[in-house]
């Protein structure tokens, strides 16, 4: 039976490779693990080896083309299988006397370095009619929940995945009928082809060599399949003799290693079950319930855990009396509300801090890994943390230099409610240069910030509390007090400056006519 080996992913946020070399041709026969090409990426040259002994059918690219991840690079006629009635007849899925023909949605790149995504929820089924545009699904990156619209009208006939399953990008997502075009097959893509009956097998997806090709090194010369049973018996590789040439490691070896060292091999029986992974759906035991941290959690865990670790944090908190600013905006909101503004504290914030950041440009900056240079920005692309449905979102408003308070508010609303449901697009999540967290919304007064790498300052907004204070005349008064928190890059803010910036900051809020004043 014809097979297409699917390209696995061959490093980190790799999604294309370059063919160097064929070391096999069309109709060769081929063993298990014998290679077949050699592939550079952008890191190093890998080899890819087959998975299964037969014949090759068919090279989907030629010497110097670019493979995409995901994607087939190869057919093999596999030895013990026999042709499917599909294969015999060669029909690329094509219904014939009609103008109709089937056709499967490739899925694109959906963001810079995505090779995968989780299905969140498919809001079409197998035999519903469909529209160009019309939203098929909802996909879960680890950065934004994505709407996958049709390319086409018709009807949808394949689902190739279940709700919450992982789809690799550049493979078949769902198939369709599609009504008014010519019953030709497109032959002018082999990739394409191959990709459309690949597709049709959806449970032969390559997960295994996907992750263990990652660890091909020189020290030991074995295919992905090697090095996953080697892993899963607990073997070093460079210490199991290879039998092939130039010392490559089959399965057998591994197994002759193992049989030399009967005690090693007893108490490895219970190796395998010590390593199965947890399963994608969450499970309970013993009162105990273990769910996988994934997508929008799983991003914003490594991004803290990169902070912490990198950044010298430093906090810096105050309390600010915003008494003569509620009153401004109790005063505008009615007005502004009829104009189809939603005037709430957010925008007055963020305006008083792009003031601020003019006299303070370190405070909108950027530092290298090595802290050997920094890069100041002019655009004030100030982000603000909200607590959406899928996780936490910090989605920025760019150019906050040269926006109005109006402005502001207006883009406020339309990320608060994007992010919410957790559809914000890439581009309002990149670029952001400083952050405001408006922990005060849920409760709370201070707070120690984590940085949103590689910004260097963070501000968190405490809850608004009336309490007493004394006036100038020395009377106690009612006033609505907000405590902040800040939290620099001790690398390149130090104390004095945070606290000036800070001071400066305050009176635009504490004196709304100042920060007027300050916009002219």
């Amino acid at each position: 039976m014809s097979k297409d080996f699917i390209l696995p992913d061959i490093g980190e946020g790799i999604v294309e490779c370059e063919i160097v070399e064929w070391l096999v041709a069309e109709g060769e026969s081929v063993k298990e693990d014998q290679p077949i090409c050699d592939v550079m990426t952008d890191k190093a040259l890998v080899q890819i080896p087959a998975v299964h002994d037969g014949v090759i059918s068919k090279l989907y690219y030629a010497k110097g083309d670019i493979a995409k991840v995901h994607a087939p690079l190869f057919a093999m006629d596999v030895d013990g299988e026999a042709p499917t009635q599909s294969e015999e007849t060669q029909a690329p899925a094509v219904t014939t006397g009609s103008a109709e023909h089937l056709e499967d949605f490739i899925l694109p790149d959906i963001g810079e370095g995505i090779v995968e995504c989780e299905i969140v929820e498919w809001l079409v089924s197998e035999g519903d009619e469909i529209v160009e545009d019309q939203a098929v699904c909802d996909v879960m990156t680890d950065k934004a929940l994505v709407q996958i619209p049709a390319k086409y009208t018709g009807k949808v006939e394949k689902l190739y995945y279940q709700k919450g399953d992982i789809a690799a990008v550049h493979s078949p997502l769902f198939q369709m009928s599609i009504a008014g075009q010519s019953a030709e097959p497109d032959v002018s893509s082999a990739v394409v082809k191959a990709q459309t009956n690949a597709a049709t097998k959806p449970a032969q997806k390559p997960a295994a060599s996907t992750n263990s090709s990652k660890q091909l090194n020189k020290k030991a010369v074995a295919s992905p399949a090697v090095r996953r049973k080697a892993r899963e018996l607990d073997v070093d590789l460079t210490q199991v003799p290879g039998s092939g040439k130039n010392g490559r490691i089959y399965k057998q070896d591994i197994e002759d290693f193992l049989n030399e060292t009967p005690s090693k091999a007893q108490s490895q029986q219970a190796a395998p079950k010590a390593v199965e992974p947890v399963s994608t759906a969450a499970s309970a035991a013993g009162g105990r319930r273990v769910e996988p941290i994934k997508g929008i959690k799983a991003a914003m865990a490594k991004q803290m855990v990169a902070s912490v670790s990198t950044i010298p944090h430093f906090t810096f908190c105050d309390e600010i009396d915003l008494t003569k600013l509620i009153v401004m905006r109790s005063e505008l909101k009615e007005q502004y509300k009829q104009q189809g503004v939603k005037l709430t504290m957010m925008p007055f914030f963020i305006k008083a801090l792009s003031l601020a950041i003019k006299q303070f440009p370190v405070l909108n900056s950027q530092v290298n890994d090595d802290c050997s240079e920094l890069t100041y920005f002019d655009d004030h692309n100030i982000g603000m943390a909200v607590d959406s449905k899928i996780g936490l979102l910090v989605p920025n408003i760019k150019s906050c230099q040269s926006k109005s308070i109006v402005d502001v508010a207006n883009e406020v609303t339309r990320l608060t409610e994007a992010a919410r449901d957790g559809r914000v697009s890439p581009d309002d999540l990149k670029g952001g240069t400083i952050s405001i967290s408006n922990i005060g919304a849920i409760g709370g007064t201070i707070a120690t910030p984590i940085i949103n790498k590689p910004e260097v300052a963070i501000v968190a907004l405490g809850k608004l509390q009336h309490l007493p204070r004394f006036d100038a005349q020395g009377n106690v008064i009612s006033a609505a007090i907000m405590q902040v928190s800040w939290s620099g890059d001790h690398r390149v803010i130090d104390g004095g400056t945070i606290a000036r910036f800070n001071n400066l900051w305050k009176s635009y809020l504490e004196d709304p006519a100042k920060m007027m004043m300050a916009m002219s």
